[in-house]
């Protein structure tokens, strides 16, 4: 078995191949749900794993394998459906899944073997049909019925772990809350399924076994989406980690009422996490009330995210432009609220209906979605995610002006100084100094203090900087040593907010250029919305079906229609 994780085009926001440089790695994270896979299958089978992320896929591999295995996000669609080709041209039996081929099927039914869904409900179900000498098939699994604590340790060992800037791991699957944008309760549910403590710490034995340390993922929906489990699970972790000497510090996504607790806070802390990503979306309350993202809303995020920051994490936080309650500028609010939280590293991109969601439901009925070839057309052009591709919809305000906010919002928030102020700002908000006490005396952030191998990171990061920004390496030192002096357990999260603008200053660029093309073909009048195509050509059809009734019945003598 051949497994092949597609590559992220280069246009978007999380492919950091510059900061994964500075951090002497070739990408940012591993394909975590591949690896997972590849522990799914008989023990007799002989897996190889190719990243074309990192590596080529040469012809030798695939003159190997008896069956390749591919699949991803939809972003990766575009090289994903490119390897089926390339496999099948070989004479090659491909199996393609994973979460985009859950999502929208029909752009991968010429693959031989098609997974829809969870693939340990139906892995055992595939391996028959293989060894029984079926060379196609589609094996659909039942809903949010896998059982994760029967899930297998991932295969790590098929890695070269040198090539990415942290591993993965999982604790659970699935989030409670009801985003009516949000695809990952239509994937995994709105029950998240958690791990036991002890499958957890089997995980993690695994990894420093094989000599692994350093940052650890976790790749969870919502990590504190069953507050329960996991405030079970996190005094495991902590005395798992004293034990071991700490050798992981971690990252992952949680929702922004983490902040409400104090108890979860403090747990995480010592357990080791230094960052989560947040979904913010939007300042405007109206706005998160209709997008059914009310734990949001009634609070007030600035002091929720500083909040965070008391308890040593800092925040990598989405927001999102091009909702329907947006009143007028939306711009101002969200810069606003960026620089009052003292948010480095924003993901914000368009509003895009993914498929299968509430808003995509709404937007069909509303007669208001793009064909999801129009997608795929942008993605044939260069490719991207929804900070370029996104707003696949006819929005109620006019689309030039939805596009104009992006881009302000874009251009306002990743220029040097607005990015280094809120690091700097960031930095002292950051909590990272533990308490003086005999029972915490290696507690996990001292890793992210000035350790040798901290040192070494931060020298690696400036000679990328000296590389690929020189004339911006005075932000990078000034913001380095402030933290330096003034708060030196942070330089960790520090220094990895600054090694983020290696990608992000670029990549802003590009993002803006390509919303001033969008915002000029508007101008232009070149611009034609594939909703008014298909409002054309259905008023097209209905009018020639009327008129071939009108014939009938006027044939029929008895024509009633003036």
């Amino acid at each position: 078995m051949l497994l092949v994780s597609p590559q992220f085009p280069a246009a978007t926001f999380w492919n950091i191949k510059a900061t994964s440089r500075a951090g002497g790695a070739r990408h940012s994270a591993i394909p975590l749900g591949l690896l997972t896979v590849a522990a799914l299958l008989p023990a007799t089978w002989t897996c190889r794993l190719v990243d074309r992320n990192v590596a080529d896929l040469a012809e030798a591999d695939l003159a190997w394998a008896d069956l390749v295995m591919t699949g991803g996000m939809n972003v990766q669609r575009l090289d994903c459906l490119s390897l089926i080709a390339l496999v099948q041209s070989r004479g090659k039996v491909v199996v393609v899944g994973g979460p985009d081929v859950t999502s929208e099927p029909d752009f991968y039914a010429h693959a031989d073997f098609v997974v829809i869904g969870e693939a340990e409900v139906v892995i055992q179900e595939f391996i028959a049909a293989w060894d029984a000498g079926q060379r196609r098939g589609t094996f659909t699994a039942e809903k949010f019925k896998v059982d994760v604590t029967k899930t297998p340790v991932a295969r790590y060992d098929l890695l070269r772990r040198s090539d990415y800037l942290y591993l993965a791991i999982q604790f659970s699957r699935g989030c409670p809350f009801n985003c009516e944008f949000c695809d990952i309760i239509e994937l995994y549910g709105r029950m998240p399924r958690v791990k036991t403590a002890a499958q957890m710490l089997a995980e993690l034995e695994a990894l420093y076994r094989g000599g692994y340390r350093g940052h650890l993922d976790f790749v969870d929906d919502n990590f504190i989406g069953n507050k329960k489990a996991v405030k079970a699970f996190l005094p495991e972790l902590i005395a798992w980690q004293r034990e071991h000497d700490y050798p992981f510090i971690f990252s992952t996504e949680a929702s922004v009422n983490l902040a409400d607790d104090d108890a979860l806070l403090a747990l995480m802390r010592k357990a080791g996490f230094f960052v989560v990503f947040v979904g913010i979306e939007s300042p405007d309350g109206d706005t998160l009330v209709a997008m059914q993202k009310k734990q949001n809303a009634r609070r007030s995020l600035t002091k929720s995210i500083h909040k965070i920051y008391g308890a040593g994490m800092f925040v990598i936080a989405g927001f999102i432009v091009g909702f329907d309650t947006e009143k007028g500028s939306i711009a101002d609010g969200m810069v606003d609220c960026i620089e009052d939280a003292d948010i480095a590293i924003c993901m914000a991109g368009l509003l895009t209906a993914l498929a299968n969601t509430q808003l995509t439901t709404r937007l069909v009925r509303e007669r208001r979605l793009f064909p999801a070839t129009w997608q795929m057309e942008k993605l044939g052009e260069g490719g991207g995610d929804q900070c370029i591709l996104g707003l696949n919809f006819e929005p109620l305000r006019p689309r030039r002006d939805v596009l104009a906010d992006y881009k302000s919002v874009i251009d306002r928030i990743y220029t040097p100084k607005a990015y280094f102020g809120r690091v700097t700002r960031a930095a002292r908000e950051l909590n990272c100094f533990w308490p003086a006490k005999k029972a915490d005396a290696k507690p996990a952030w001292r890793v992210a203090g000035l350790t040798r191998g901290n040192w070494a990171a931060l020298f690696r990061l400036l000679r990328s900087v000296i590389r690929e920004q020189p004339l911006l390496l005075g932000y990078y030192l000034k913001v380095l040593y402030a933290c330096a002096r003034e708060n030196p357990g942070a330089l960790q999260a520090v220094g990895t907010m600054a090694a983020f603008y290696l990608h992000l200053g670029p990549f802003s660029r590009v993002v803006s250029q390509a919303m001033a093309r969008q915002i000029e073909e508007i101008d232009s009048g070149k611009w034609r919305s594939p909703v008014a195509s298909i409002e054309a050509e259905r008023a097209g059809e209905e009018s020639l079906t009327w008129a071939k009734n009108v014939a009938l019945e006027s044939r029929a003598g008895h024509s009633t229609h003036v």
